[in-house]
C-alpha cells in the first residue's frame, strides 16, 4: 500500500461527508461566530490523538492488556448512544447540555469518536503493525487524509445554511438511524473474535 492508497483508506474511515450532519447537530447551540473555531480545535485534537495512536497505540494497548475487539466494542457502544440521541433528541441538542463548556463540545463527540473514531484508530494501528518501517509514509497519509477531511468539516456551517433547519432535522434522524446500524455492526465486529475464541 502506497501513500495515496493509505490516505484514501483513512479518508474513507474518517468519513467527513457522513460526519457533516453530526457536526452541525453538535454545534447548533454554539454561536455562529465560534463554530469554525470549535471545529478547528476539535480537528486538531483529533489529529493529535490519531498521531499518538499511530506512534504508541500498539505498545499502549499491549501494556494495558486491551484488544482490538475491546476497542471495537467500546466504540460501538459510544456510537450507539450518540445515534439514539440523534433519533430521539433531548433538550439542549443531540449531545445534551454542557454548562461548564458553555454548550461547546470538547473532545467528545467531535474529536472522538467522530473524527478519531475506533475505526480510524484500528486502521492506524494496523498500518503501523504491518509495516513499522514505513511510519513516515503512514504519518504523511494520515495528515493528507486529515487535511481533506478538515476542509469538508470546516464547511459544515455553510452546508447547514444551504440545507436549512427542516432538512437538517430530517437528515439528523436519518444519520442517527445509520449510526445505530454502524454501531451495532462495529459492536458485532468486536464481538466475533471473542465468540470464535470461546
Amino acid at each position: 500500500m502506497d501513500l495515496v492508497q493509505a490516505a484514501l483508506l483513512l479518508f474513507m474511515v474518517i468519513d467527513p461527508l457522513g460526519n457533516v450532519p453530526l457536526f452541525v447537530s453538535a454545534l447548533k447551540e454554539v454561536p455562529a461566530a465560534r463554530q469554525r473555531f470549535v471545529i478547528a480545535r476539535e480537528l486538531l485534537i483529533a489529529l493529535a490523538i490519531m498521531l499518538a495512536v499511530l506512534f504508541v497505540g500498539q505498545p499502549a494497548m499491549a501494556y494495558l492488556g486491551l484488544s482490538q475487539a475491546a476497542l471495537g466494542i467500546a466504540g460501538g457502544l459510544v456510537l450507539f448512544l450518540i445515534g439514539l440521541r440523534m433519533i430521539f433528541p433531548v433538550h439542549g441538542g443531540v449531545f445534551g447540555d454542557d454548562e461548564d463548556a458553555g454548550g461547546e463540545p470538547l473532545v467528545v463527540p467531535l474529536a472522538v469518536p467522530l473524527v478519531a473514531g475506533p475505526s480510524a484508530m484500528a486502521t492506524l494501528m494496523l498500518l503501523a503493525g504491518r509495516d513499522p518501517g514505513r511510519i513516515g509514509t503512514w504519518t504523511a497519509s494520515l495528515i493528507l487524509a486529515w487535511l481533506v477531511s478538515a476542509a469538508i468539516l470546516l464547511a459544515s456551517p455553510w452546508i447547514a445554511r444551504v440545507l436549512g433547519r427542516r432538512m437538517l432535522a430530517a437528515s439528523e434522524r436519518l444519520v442517527g438511524m445509520l449510526l445505530v446500524a454502524v454501531s451495532v455492526q462495529q459492536f458485532l465486529d468486536g464481538l466475533m473474535p471473542l465468540l470464535r475464541g470461546g
